[in-house]
């Protein structure tokens, strides 16, 4: 059954296949071939997923090396444990951007506990029949579905213009209240007119780490359902590599100032707002896009916006306050 376009918003979960076997970790070649021959393999199979004793997904077997590995090996030491899945509670539009994204010929669904409930492949999306060994055939079948993907997402100028304008409210809010702040704080700038020279540099620095670990959250996203135990480990994770991003940075700054000014106060200033504001930059690339996921709102959408607008706040305020305190008199 091939989803219609009106039914991309469906969860995939009502597409997905249930005719296929799950082989356990501590088998070996031999007993999950026989097994397979068991159960059969309903349609066409691809990939063979492994699962724990507790029916967890821990790894994928393609077909291929199932069939080409001797018998008395163990399933836990030839398959591939990163497995890339779509959670039971995705669309059929989330899943085509998968197919289209990695290119893969099937992904399993799975659940909460990383149980598996399902298993859709590239069928799904097309009527033809392919031959697997036709790979140029078969990524004609994944830009097709890219760009199906595309058409809806870019269905209509004023729907996309609803959708998208209120997120940017954001952005023009935020340069509101970094000018009230700037004219705050117009005697430091006076007083210190480095300060007001690298401005834009800064501002931009912090722009550029939050848009990258923004990314890279949205991009994990599409293969892993966010939890808690998860956002505190990625925010671990963030918070040190910003440390390193902001103190190699800082100090490159710092030293540029200081052989060009003659002058450590500004240069400290700027090299240690650099470390801050990186710092803050990475929770905010990663906080933002979670909670709108978390909210079911769209953080491809939303999170540039809301994410830039408290970048440039936080970011201005720790420049024009610690310039305050170390330059002014």
């Amino acid at each position: 059954m091939n989803p219609k376009p009106e039914h991309l918003n469906e969860p995939i979960i009502n597409y997905a296949r249930k005719d296929f076997p799950l082989l356990k970790e501590d088998l070996t070649v031999n007993e999950a071939l026989q097994i397979i021959r068991e159960k059969g393999v309903g349609e066409k199979i691809i990939y063979f997923y492994v699962v724990d004793e507790r029916e967890r997904l821990v790894g994928v077997l393609p077909t291929r090396r199932l069939l080409m590995t001797p018998l008395e090996k163990i399933l836990g030491e030839i398959m591939i444990t990163r497995v890339v899945t779509i959670p039971h509670t995705a669309t059929v539009l989330e899943a085509c951007e998968l197919f289209a994204l990695h290119k893969f010929f099937a992904f399993p669904v799975v659940n909460d506990d990383r149980h598996v409930v399902g298993l859709v492949d590239v069928g799904l999306f097309t009527e033809e029949v392919f031959d697997i060994a036709e790979r140029e055939q078969l990524e004609d079948v994944f830009e097709a579905i890219g760009f199906r993907v595309s058409q809806v997402r870019d269905a209509s100028p004023i729907k996309a213009y609803r959708y998208r304008f209120p997120w940017l409210l954001a952005t023009i809010g935020s340069g509101i209240i970094c000018a009230f702040m700037a004219g705050a704080f117009e005697a430091t700038l006076q007083e210190s007119i480095i300060i007001a020279f690298f401005l834009t540099l800064v501002l931009a620095l912090s722009e550029s780490v939050s848009i990258q670990s923004m990314t890279v959250t949205i991009q994990a996203f599409r293969v892993m359902q966010p939890t808690l135990k998860w956002y505190l480990g990625a925010l671990q994770r963030e918070i040190l590599t910003a440390a390193l991003i902001g103190l190699c940075s800082g100090a490159l700054v710092g030293v540029i100032v200081f052989v060009w000014r003659g002058a450590a106060m500004p240069a400290l200033a700027i090299g240690s707002t650099i470390l801050f504001s990186t710092m803050m930059a990475c929770v905010f690339g990663l906080t933002v896009p979670s909670l709108l996921h978390a909210l079911k709102l769209d953080p491809k959408i939303a999170a540039g916006p809301i994410t830039l607008a408290l970048t440039d706040i936080f970011t201005l305020l720790v420049y024009l306050s610690i310039g305050t305190m170390l330059l002014t008199k």
